[in-house]
């Protein structure tokens, strides 16, 4: 059974997710945005075992804290997908340096590719290449839940005016990725509260 805590990290109240397997105790962590601190003690009282670091973007506030969660499990690879690789570390590519807190996330470990998976503990998240927010977004579906990044919001989409950004790519994206999953399934988004595909499906403005 699959198991989802959301913690959400300042400085801007993204939400990082952690999720494993209750009955491997294995896991993966999604987004960490900052205060690695905050993470890693909620899952060391949660008491998984993290297999990846999984980064729906590259954007800064969804990577701030990958430096110390790779120095505190230091053979965990970090995964994203290649278009935002080098976002990772540039500050001014990631909007880090905007709000005046440069992130300088470590190289990734491996690649997010559009149709593969993530694999942890018997369970599967599959790898929705989900473009428009920025070049690389992903989302990550599996066992009912869809974690979107910042690409598909409770009532919003995502920002397509950052550099990398393309409004139409976006919607397609969510279109043609997202709103076709079962109507039931959970959407994590990277910001804000939980909804499911058929809330968004029916009652979004910027998709009906």
């Amino acid at each position: 059974m699959i198991e989802v805590r959301k913690v959400v990290v300042e400085p801007l109240q993204s939400n990082c997710y952690l999720v494993w397997s209750e009955q491997s105790g294995e896991g993966v962590v999604i987004d960490p945005g900052g205060e690695g601190e905050k993470i890693i003690g909620r899952i060391e009282r949660l008491g998984f075992e993290p297999k990846y670091i999984l980064n729906t973007h590259g954007h800064g506030d969804h990577i701030a804290a990958n430096s110390a969660l790779k120095s505190r499990y230091d053979n965990v690879p970090l995964l994203i997908h290649r278009n935002d690789a080098p976002l990772l570390v540039d500050p001014q590519r990631n909007m880090s340096a905007a709000y005046g807190l440069p992130v300088v996330s470590p190289e990734p470990d491996g690649f997010l590719e559009d149709g593969g998976s993530v694999e942890f503990g018997g369970l599967r998240l599959e790898v929705l290449f989900t473009p428009g927010h920025s070049p690389g977004g992903v989302s990550l579906y599996g066992h009912g839940v869809v974690f979107t990044g910042d690409t598909l919001f409770m009532g919003s989409v995502g920002r397509w005016d950052l550099p990398g950004g393309d409004e139409d790519l976006l919607i397609s994206s969510i279109r043609d990725k997202l709103l076709t999953l079962p109507g039931e399934t959970i959407v994590y988004p990277g910001h804000a509260g939980d909804t499911t595909i058929g809330i968004e499906k029916r009652h979004n403005p910027f998709l009906v």
